[in-house]
């Protein structure tokens, strides 16, 4: 795709589509006289009259009046100036992607400029561009061998603003890599379980690392059997298909201090073992691997934008099956950590391949842990479907790590985990923790048994099984995979490598 920066004169738009945003008054924004003289006096008349809509979220398709190659001009509906948020525009952008690719239109401008107020800056208005427009440009890939419709692909942009344009092309490939690393783990969501088997997802990840030169590290059955890696096997002894440990670490120096560790959770498919899930419950379980996506969508963004920060990401990939073989409840299983474990339920696996992997991120030189998980039905029973829970052992580490979130507008709100929560975890007559406390508190009790692995090392678990898909469409993409957690898991490395540079 090719991307130029040039000054506002929409006499020269090459474009098949100009892009203007619309306020409420929006002859208050500069070069608008200058847009009504191109397009007509109508214009003035047709927002007055409510044609064209100026309420938040309202795009009216108008055509191109001139000669020319501009064929329509989209007026994006902005709404009142002073209220318009970053997350609002991030939305609307998404919206106009969707659109473009409803219009099947390849070839646009965008009018940067218009689309800034008081606390929204150009340089922060070309970036939500980028990446509202590319994560709503998104279409989640099928496997029909009927469908006749070609491939959407946006040729050539050309941004409208008076700014610097080396500045503006820097904010925008940014942008454009925050949405592509979101759509890759997206479409990893989305891909059925006998396609992204924990093999193919330690093959995609070891390209992933020879594309960015990571360290890359995958364990196998044999390899895990050799250092004890009780939990993760015990998971994987149903299945046919061998787990997979894997390890990626990006070096921002030569000194391997002061690593960021995140951890994914890559259980490809859930039967749920022999605490089985219901014909319903089974279906949608292909996307059990939505926090090794997220970590691996990160990964992708810390290899383009090159912290100064290092970090190791941990995925534990495997299936949850049903065989002779498969782990019981009643089993008592050791963990690479060497603590002991009741097995009380069989489908609260996520919290046993977590275990191992944080472990072995700790063993690896991790200083700090974020591990991600669709870990629990409970985070959606306390929170619904559109925020992310979370707990945390380090007040500092989280309050960084908020306002990662809030830069993203990935909504994430904190539960407790308290000693009480713990002990009900370390209850037991036979083994040092129980899988399964009860389905009170379920959230805490997945997230607080995977807090039994970290010790003291500063650590924030993430539950997305509830903003890891989406079961209807939305302004930022189709239904499906989301990619939850990539951009505020790069946005926190990149905040933490700021602050070790002051």
């Amino acid at each position: 795709m090719k991307t130029e920066v040039t000054g506002v004169n929409f006499n020269e738009v090459q474009a098949e589509v100009l892009i203007v945003g619309t306020f409420k008054h929006p002859e208050n924004t500069q070069y608008w006289s200058e847009l009504v003289s191109f397009y007509g006096a109508s214009l003035e008349k047709w927002v007055k009259s409510g044609d064209i809509s100026t309420d938040r979220k309202k795009l009216t398709k108008l055509p191109a009046l001139q000669d020319g190659k501009l064929q329509r001009i989209f007026f994006v509906g902005l709404g009142d100036r002073k209220s318009l948020t970053e997350d609002d525009l991030r939305e609307i952008f998404g919206m106009v992607g969707k659109e473009l690719v409803a219009s099947k239109s390849t070839n646009i401008s965008i009018w940067l400029d218009s689309f800034t107020n008081e606390d929204i800056e150009i340089e922060d208005a070309t970036y939500l561009a980028a990446e509202g427009i590319g994560m709503g440009l998104y279409q989640v890939p099928h496997f029909k061998t009927t469908s006749n419709a070609n491939d959407y692909y946006l040729d050539n942009i050309e941004l409208l603003t008076t700014s610097d344009e080396k500045e503006i092309l820097s904010f925008f490939n940014l942008g454009q890599v925050y949405a592509e690393a979101v759509n890759e783990a997206r479409t990893l969501v989305n891909m059925p379980s006998n396609v992204l088997t924990a093999t193919k997802m330690a093959e995609y990840a070891k390209e992933l690392a020879e594309t960015y030169d990571f360290e890359y590290e995958e364990l196998g059955k044999a390899e895990m059997e050799e250092l004890g890696m009780g939990a993760i096997l015990a998971v994987n002894q149903g299945s046919t298909e061998e787990p997979r440990l894997i390890v990626m670490k990006y070096r921002a120096n030569d000194d391997w201090s002061d690593v960021i560790g995140l951890v994914g959770k890559g259980v490809t498919y859930d039967t749920g073992g022999y605490s089985i899930k219901s014909k319903d419950g089974l279906v949608g379980m292909k996307g059990d691997m939505g926090g090794a996506a997220a970590v691996l969508g990160a990964m992708r963004i810390i290899g383009e934008t090159s912290p100064s920060k290092n970090v190791i990401a941990v995925i534990a990939a495997t299936d949850n099956m049903i065989s002779g073989n498969a782990f019981k409840p009643d089993d008592v299983i050791t963990s690479l950590s060497g603590k002991t474990i009741e097995i009380l339920n069989t489908d609260a696996e996520g919290r046993l391949v977590l275990a191992d992997a944080v472990t072995y991120a700790k063993q690896q030189g991790a200083n700090y842990i974020v591990d991600v998980a669709t870990l629990t039905g409970g985070v959606i029973v306390a929170l619904g479907k559109d925020k992310t829970g979370a707990l945390t052992n380090n007040e500092t580490f989280f309050e960084t790590f908020l306002e990662a979130s809030v830069e993203t507008g990935e909504f994430v709100w904190r539960l407790p985990l308290t000693e009480k929560d713990k002990k009900r975890i370390r209850k037991s007559d036979v083994a040092d923790l129980n899988n399964s406390p009860g389905r009170d508190g379920h959230m805490i009790f997945g997230g607080g048994f995977v807090g039994e692995f970290v010790d003291n090392t500063p650590w924030i678990h993430l539950d997305i099984a509830g903003t890891s898909e989406s079961s209807v469409s939305h302004d930022l993409g189709p239904k499906g995979g989301t990619g939850s957690m990539v951009r505020t898991l790069a946005t926190l490395v990149e905040r933490m490598s700021m602050e070790s540079e002051e």
